[in-house]
């Protein structure tokens, strides 16, 4: 999530409609229904972040029908009041730019959105959309515009996927049926069409035709790959973790970063950020941005991470740092969001070269920003991302990342004064 608009700036914006219903971390999951229903369930994960909100109202789409509701808490996993609202009620309670002649589910949040923080809502509904969802002969035809960033579409089981249009994933879910997933780096609509046909299962090959064990990787000369039965496919687009990287003056190598990650797994009472061999960490806090409450935060180093139990599923040397951030463990049904900041000194990947500023980092998340110091000006970039000024006057670069390998970033910068 990016808070980067000044806390005066949300005081004095709390007449506009887009203030009042700031969402961020959107996420679509779509699964289409038998097809001559025309119809298919959306699940909706969103984040208000509209400071004190009390309500969040998603638009129901002109042209389809809006059946099956349901509104879940994603950080307590309980279920929500929420009523469906024409757009005149919309306006009144609190959405002044609602479409008068357009629909609303007006949803009520379980606490007001903390300052900083968000209120991260599941909605699931079914919609009827035969312009949307139709038949082609044989084929089925799912052909909708996509404005959300991260979005996927599940075919019906026993279809089979013979085309798309947006360069996308392709995922086998546990029941059998083919999921379609991307993510859409553009300030656009993505305007999807998938077709997809039926096809027959295939009867399983005798005992006889099968082959014993899965054949052996082949030989590299680096880390022995894994075999081919044992590689796991998870969806891109679903990953919610994202990192911000603020570049302080070059000089001193350091850079101040947030990085925003969502924890499910059951049982899990602390996060634990291994500091990358050359760099040094300090100023490490964290907060749960569900309610907007510090946790606590220590700073590890060599024998201190044994003596604390601590397992980092690596050898520790006595250089090895980890930063442990703690909380109450998670129930099941529930999750936690959390905001980590600290301060990275790292001369190998952040320095003045003859005058220029230099970056040169691999970024694994999905979703990575870089804002340059005050004053420098851009001059190489080795990975596409778009550009933006932040409020303040500073360049902000930020990478989409859809692959599930890291990217390689070398970023040049030369002073503007």
């Amino acid at each position: 999530m990016r808070y980067l608009l000044p806390a005066l700036v949300l005081v004095l914006l709390p007449s506009l409609g887009l203030a009042q219903n700031r969402s961020e971390d959107e996420y679509t999951r779509y699964e289409l229904l038998a097809p001559e229903t025309a119809t298919f369930r959306i699940i909706y994960d969103v984040t208000a972040v509209t400071p004190g909100a009390r309500f969040y109202f998603n638009p129901i789409r002109k042209g389809s029908i809006a059946t099956d509701e349901s509104v879940i808490d994603l950080a307590s996993g309980r279920p929500l009041a929420f009523e469906q609202v024409p757009g005149a009620e919309a306006r009144k309670a609190g959405l002044p730019n609602a479409d008068l002649d357009g629909e609303y589910i007006k949803v009520q949040l379980a606490r007001p959105v903390p300052d900083g923080g968000g209120a991260r809502i599941r909605i699931i509904k079914t919609y009827k959309d035969p312009k949307s969802y139709f038949r082609d002969g044989e084929a089925i035809v799912f052909d909708r515009p996509l404005g959300i960033k991260r979005n996927a579409v599940v075919l019906p089981a026993g279809y089979e996927l013979i085309g798309c249009n947006i360069p996308s994933q392709i995922l086998e879910e546990p029941d059998g049926r083919v999921a379609i997933s991307f993510m859409n780096p553009f300030p656009g609509q993505a305007p999807l069409v998938l077709r997809a046909r039926p096809f027959t299962e295939a009867r399983p090959s005798s005992p006889a035709a099968r082959p014993s064990s899965p054949p052996p990787a082949p030989a590299t000369s680096g880390p022995p790959a894994p075999s081919m039965d044992r590689i796991r496919v998870t969806e891109r687009a679903f990953q919610d973790r994202e990192i911000v990287y603020f570049l302080q003056d070059p000089t001193t190598h350091s850079f101040r970063l947030y990085h925003d990650y969502t924890e499910r797994r059951e049982g899990v009472d602390k996060y634990l950020n291994i500091v990358r061999a050359g760099s040094t960490v300090s100023n490490p806090s964290a907060r749960n941005l569900d309610t907007g409450e510090a946790l606590e935060v220590v700073t590890l180093e060599g024998d201190a991470i044994v003596k604390a139990g601590i397992d980092i599923r690596e050898a520790v040397q006595p250089a090895t740092e980890v930063v442990v951030i703690r909380f109450p463990p998670v129930k099941q049904g529930e999750s936690i969001r959390l905001r980590i900041e600290e301060t990275y000194t790292d001369p190998a990947r952040y320095a003045l070269i003859d005058g220029q500023l230099m970056w040169h980092r691999s970024f694994g998340r999905p979703r990575n920003d870089l804002v340059l110091p005050a004053g420098w000006r851009v001059t190489t970039n080795s990975i596409p991302a778009t550009v933006s000024l932040t409020d303040d006057g500073r360049i902000r670069l930020a990478y989409v990342n859809p692959r599930p390998d890291s990217i390689e970033v070398f970023v040049r910068a030369k002073p503007t004064r």
